[in-house]
């Protein structure tokens, strides 16, 4: 949790917080790679939180840098989405409604989970995602993801 997060909660307790977020659409043709979350045990898209002074796009590189170690290339914007698919409860029961914008994103190098946030990454088809035990949003993303 940033700094600037553990303040908002030391006044509002675990009371819903809504938060820019950044989501790597990390893909290979029809493949996608996705990290199996140690939060909720669940695979998703790669993200994070938007630090204040932060531009999206750099929030995106250092995210996927700071769970993988990896460095990947922009690519464009897949989409913006927020809403109820978007909110989490976290194990210590802090709220959260994320507004992510989802970028289309090549992979660089050598990726490998933090073993912190991310307890494994691994590349999907498209076609075997919704037989995950998934964040059921990413299925949109993907979605709007378009074919290769």
């Amino acid at each position: 949790m940033s700094s600037y997060v553990t303040s908002i909660r030391s006044r509002i307790g675990s009371d819903l917080l809504l938060l820019p977020g950044v989501t790597a659409v990390i893909r290979d043709g029809e493949r996608f790679l996705l990290a199996r979350h140690r939060h909720s045990g669940t695979w998703s898209l790669i993200g994070g939180g938007v630090e204040p002074g932060e531009e999206p796009s750099e929030a995106l590189l250092r995210e996927v840098r700071e769970e993988t170690g990896a460095s990947v290339r922009i690519r464009g914007i897949v989409g913006v989405y927020g809403g109820e698919p978007m909110m989490v409860t976290y194990p210590n029961g802090d709220r959260v409604g994320y507004v992510t914008t989802a970028y289309d994103c090549e992979l660089l190098g050598d990726a490998v989970a933090d073993g912190e946030e991310l307890l494994e990454l691994e590349w999907f088809e498209r076609d075997t995602i919704p037989r995950l035990d998934r964040r059921d949003w990413i299925d949109r993303v993907i979605a709007d993801a378009g074919r290769a």
